[in-house]
């Protein structure tokens, strides 16, 4: 997102907006992701997390300089993970892949809470918002801009996660249905794997399998928030 605006292809004041929601989602969304995983950890027998300090929501516990970089860059990132050892688990491959996958969730989450926010206004106070409160039809504007790209970043990076490729989660999920040789060769050639995939991103060769399934996961966390308020 960022590099639009260096290329001139958005205004300063959505790129504000912009930063504004990829900041609350560095501070607040990517530790809840991260928490996630280690309280998952924890109830289903690991306390690597929990020992070494990262079962909490302090940020500081998770910032992952390039990580927030590439979020602010390009709109995937990570925040450091947490250390989950599945030897601990009595089901190692089942309780590693719904580890992983409560992290995505929690993305899911907080988009759907931003998505019933967006829904409540539209239904119940646009003019309000915009007109009574603030006195400007720009902010009610920006405001809505904020919510759905908190919405939209929260979307992409559950999807970005979910994809089967180490190692991000989605790869924890396939892992549990490959043979243990197929796993230790996969980890064996994790870092060029990892070169190649990042290479891809970068030359935007997944932008549309990526944006296809991102926006069905944005419609239907819509659809879902919309369903209490007569908007679906």
């Amino acid at each position: 997102m960022l590099i639009r605006l260096f290329r001139g292809q958005l205004d300063f004041t959505t790129a504000i907006t912009y930063f504004c929601a990829i900041l609350l989602v560095i501070l607040v969304i990517l530790p809840f992701h991260e928490w996630a995983h280690a309280f998952t950890a924890y109830k289903l027998g690991d306390t690597s997390a929990k020992s070494r300090g990262r079962m909490t929501l302090n940020p500081l516990a998770h910032f992952e300089p390039l990580g927030a970089l590439l979020l602010l860059l390009v709109g995937f990132g990570w925040a450091k993970p947490v250390p989950v050892d599945a030897r601990s688990f009595k089901h190692p491959k089942i309780y590693m892949a719904i580890t992983a996958v409560m992290g995505p969730v929690a993305n899911i989450l907080a988009a759907l809470a931003g998505a019933l926010i967006y829904c409540a206004l539209w239904k119940f106070a646009p003019d309000l918002t915009v007109q009574y409160y603030f006195g400007t039809k720009e902010f009610g504007y920006y405001l809505f801009l904020f919510l759905a790209y908190y919405i939209q970043i929260n979307c992409f990076l559950a999807v970005f996660n979910l994809l089967p490729i180490p190692p991000l989660d989605g790869s924890k999920v396939l892992f549990m249905f490959l043979p243990q040789k197929w796993v230790n060769m996969i980890y064996q050639y994790q870092m060029y794997i990892s070169f190649i995939f990042f290479a891809l991103i970068f030359s935007n060769v997944l932008d549309r399998p990526l944006s296809f399934l991102g926006g069905g996961l944005i419609e239907g966390v819509f659809w879902l928030a919309g369903l209490p308020f007569g908007l679906s």
